[in-house]
């Protein structure tokens, strides 16, 4: 990937699926299509809920939280008054659950936030509770956890750690992901951001080398893949 398809701003690397409808890395549709079926034979129905998104929808996510126009939430899961807090303040709460337009996993199009499908009625909010013991996903989440690996899928967010909040629905396809966070420097983000109309620009370009380690670097490692379908998408 280049650093347009890096940042979310080019498509090029992308292959639009009819069904399930998504936008995937070339490499990760066929282990991704290949898992949804070995979930279907378990008796899921494997639903992305949100796979590639570009600079401008992450960037809009991010402007509505910065100017309180869309909710957030903190560490906790309790909703935040931004227009309360301070530019730096805004920009701690938005970063626990939403990543800085360029820096999104989703620009990729080897993450997808997943569900299953076969809740009917159920509108799937993305949050924790969703996937624990009793939570409509619980099932599903069991699932991915025993079987991902041997697709490449492993979940980036999986641990507490001091930034980004855990995200049991945020699956991530290893073979892409790892050279495409290695290649997301600050130099590369900053090019993004600056003049792009990113709300509290001068704050995020004055903090950057400190929340790209925070809340880009800082996740699970991707454990060893031995999948045929890993393998075949390293060539």
């Amino acid at each position: 990937m280049n650093g347009l398809q890096l940042t979310g701003r080019d498509r090029g690397h992308l292959v639009a699926l009819a069904e399930p409808r998504c936008l995937l890395h070339a490499a990760a549709v066929e282990p991704f299509l290949a898992m949804r079926a070995a979930a279907a034979r378990a008796g899921f129905d494997l639903l992305p809920v949100s796979s590639f998104r570009d600079f401008d929808r992450q960037r809009s996510i991010w402007n509505a939280k910065f100017r309180g126009e869309r909710p957030a939430l903190d560490r906790r899961g309790r909703p935040v008054q931004m227009k309360k807090l301070n530019p730096g303040a805004r920009i701690e709460a938005i970063l626990c659950w939403s990543a800085l337009p360029g820096a999104s996993r989703h620009h990729w199009g080897s993450d997808v936030d997943v569900a299953d499908g076969r809740v009917a009625g159920y509108r799937p909010r993305l949050e924790a509770d969703e996937y624990r013991r009793g939570g409509p996903f619980a099932a599903l989440s069991r699932w991915l956890s025993t079987h991902m690996r041997r697709y490449g899928f492993y979940r980036p967010y999986a641990s507490r750690r001091p930034g980004v909040q855990p995200e049991p629905w945020h699956l991530s396809y290893a073979p892409v992901a790892r050279g495409a966070l290695a290649a997301l420097t600050t130099e590369l983000l900053a090019s993004a951001i600056r003049d792009n109309g990113v709300d509290g620009e001068a704050e995020i370009l004055a903090r950057l080398p400190e929340i790209r380690k925070r809340y880009v670097l800082d996740v699970d490692a991707p454990p060893r893949m031995r999948s045929r379908h890993a393998r075949l998408s390293q060539r």
